[in-house]
């Protein structure tokens, strides 16, 4: 039996309710696939910052570099603000551990109704997929005079060929696995943002002339938004920057019946780290304790985290009892229209593993 060792966060707010859920769930199908998870739980995040000033300890990376894989539940507390939950613990992660793929799939699952009139299950699937290191997200710049009422802020976003090459690479071998349209999508600014985005056109234009079997479609940003909405069917990998394909996916998660159905992944593709899986949804303060969080974003990060590891069968087998469990229609949580709870939602779902 072979054991995998998983750095488990649950973080803030609900992340607290939706990471015990998956974990139920990875604890069923684990040994079914002859596979032992050895969690290991750090209790970092909002709390910690309270307590120490900091979001995790400084020896925070090397307490996870062993491990297998992470599984985040979510950072945020309307007590802090945004930039420093993140800035103190999901970003140094993804920078350190150079997880510059971030893979967020969309997914109308049969039984879940999309907010787009006459929508069907199974009719939008297509993945986004986000430079995750780099981009609008760099951590370069500063402010003059700050708290003046003359100040100034300078941020600045730093694109790579090489980072840009290496995830436009990786966009069109997953077009390519996937196996479905064999379309990927590059999303730019390149009429505004005249050095960055023309950088990225042309190095995605140089790629995939490696790829001759593959479609290609390059959208402004705004106009990708607008056919996200208008003709959603149509897209199969979609690659832009950091920010665009933040901004992006979590339409496309509302496109596909509520963010309480979006996984994540943020992957090292080589493989010499652990790579990181979360919800797409944030700490949602508003709901937090109630015990009507959607786990099921969750518990499918957890199933992307079990493909990554190559316990492939146990990822489409959790994928598969998620998919029952919405089409037989029983079990909802309020972002689904319905009155159950979470760990009900997850019980349906370790109904279907039975």
């Amino acid at each position: 039996m072979k054991t995998f060792t998983i750095a488990v966060i649950p973080g803030d707010g609900v992340g607290r309710e939706v990471v015990p859920q998956a974990r139920r769930v990875l604890e069923r199908v684990a040994p079914k696939h002859r596979v032992a998870l050895a969690f290991q739980e750090f209790d970092w995040g909002a709390e910690h910052y309270f307590r120490w000033g900091h979001m995790m300890p400084a020896g925070a990376i090397d307490l996870l570099q062993p491990c297998d894989a992470i599984l985040l539940g979510a950072v945020g507390h309307p007590d802090i603000p945004d930039h420093t939950t993140l800035n103190g613990l999901l970003l140094p992660i993804r920078r350190a551990f150079d997880q510059y793929a971030n893979v967020r799939p969309a997914y109308l699952y049969p039984g879940v109704e999309s907010p787009l009139a006459g929508r069907k299950g199974g009719e939008i699937d297509f993945v986004v997929v986000r430079e995750n290191t780099e981009g609008e997200y760099a951590p370069v710049g500063g402010f003059v005079y700050q708290y003046q009422p003359e100040e100034v802020a300078v941020q600045t976003a730093i694109f790579t060929r090489r980072g840009i090459e290496r995830i436009v690479r990786f966009a069109f071998e997953l077009a390519v696995k996937r196996d479905k349209k064999k379309r990927v999508t590059s999303v730019t600014k390149s009429n505004a943002q005249g050095y960055s985005m023309t950088l990225w056109d042309r190095t995605f234009q140089d790629v995939a002339a490696q790829f001759p079997d593959v479609e290609t479609e390059s959208l402004l940003v705004d106009a990708a938004a607008m056919n996200f909405v208008r003709r959603p069917e149509s897209f199969d990998v979609v690659v832009g920057s950091n920010l665009f394909s933040d901004i992006l996916s979590d339409l496309s998660a509302i496109l596909v019946g509520s963010m309480g159905l979006a996984p994540s992944a943020n992957l090292d593709p080589l493989r010499r780290f652990p790579s990181m899986f979360e919800p797409v949804h944030g700490s949602a303060p508003d709901i937090a304790g109630k015990g009507l969080v959607n786990p099921l974003a969750t518990i499918l990060s957890a199933a992307m985290m079990l493909d990554h590891l190559q316990v492939t069968a146990a990822a489409r087998e959790i994928e598969a009892a998620v998919a029952a469990a919405l089409a037989e229609g029983k079990v909802r949580t309020p972002d689904l229209g319905g009155a159950s709870s979470t760990e009900e939602m997850t019980d349906a779902v370790l109904e279907k593993l039975s």
